[in-house]
């Protein structure tokens, strides 16, 4: 939080950060009025709302299916090939995303090719990045999304189960309406975690993807701040811009919350 005072400062090394003069919101100012605020706004919204409307159903989902497995080394192995793609570093995924998506040589194009259609340039058409974005994380990371909600489903009374069944409840029955009552809270409380970091996402894997073609589609909030801040020295202006991020953040996390409590009387607090 002591570094946070730049954002209202010109920031001077020479001077430090106490020394720097105060120059109030004029950062603040300077990046509401610029020309690429509007879209930097909407594509950090569109690709962190996108992930989260497919990456988090999945992750419940497949925990679902891996409590229903009988088989224990079946459900192990599972469990690894799922838990797997989350230790695979980001330069590593990204480089399999260009191997694979190359127009002359990647597998995916060839393919396409063999069966009469045409090659496409993936990771240099605008209209595909928040796509490949959002699959490519989906594959690396539902697997490891899934274990909170496996934990949760640990703690639905099997009892529950037992009278159903005797009841002549079907397994699909039961999941709706045994499972997933029995780990609403959990999913809620998730849910509200996630949407306080709507704004944030990751600044490795968009930069690495990001190129000359697909810059309309892949210029974030982070990769922004990444070049006037570090690359343009540009330090007071860049730590209103992550400011301005964060306290976007905070106003989604406090009004989901409140949602929640109205509706679930469910919350973090």
């Amino acid at each position: 939080m002591y570094g946070v005072q730049i954002a209202f400062k010109d920031f001077l090394a020479t001077k430090g950060v106490w020394g720097s003069p105060w120059v109030g919101f004029k950062h603040f100012e300077r990046f509401f009025e610029g020309y690429y605020f509007g879209r930097l706004v909407v594509n950090t919204f569109l690709i962190s709302v996108y992930y989260l409307l497919v990456s988090f159903p999945l992750a419940i989902a497949l925990a679902l299916m891996m409590n229903e497995l009988r088989s224990a080394a079946f459900k192990k192995t599972v469990q690894t090939v799922t838990y797997a793609p989350h230790f695979i570093s980001t330069v590593v995924l990204v480089g399999m995303l260009a191997i694979f998506l190359a127009p002359k040589s990647g597998l995916i194009n060839q393919a396409a090719v063999a069966l009469g259609g045409t090659a496409v340039d993936y990771l240099g058409e605008p209209s595909w990045f928040k796509t490949l974005y959002v699959l490519s994380g989906v594959w690396q990371n539902t697997g490891w999304n899934s274990i909170i909600f496996i934990a949760a489903l640990a703690g639905v009374d099997p009892q529950q189960h037992e009278s159903a069944m005797l009841d002549g409840a079907s397994k699909w029955q039961r999941i709706w309406h045994i499972n997933i009552p029995g780990i609403l809270p959990t999913i809620i409380i998730v849910f509200i975690l996630e949407c306080g970091r709507i704004m944030a996402v990751g600044f490795e894997k968009v930069f690495l993807m990001q190129n000359d073609l697909n810059i309309n589609a892949s210029d974030v909030i982070s990769t922004y701040v990444y070049r006037s801040g570090i690359l343009g020295a540009q330090y007071s202006f860049s730590s209103a811009v992550g400011l301005f991020n964060s306290a976007i953040n905070l106003i989604l996390l406090l009004t989901v919350n409140r949602l929640s409590r109205k509706l679930t009387n469910t919350g973090l607090w």
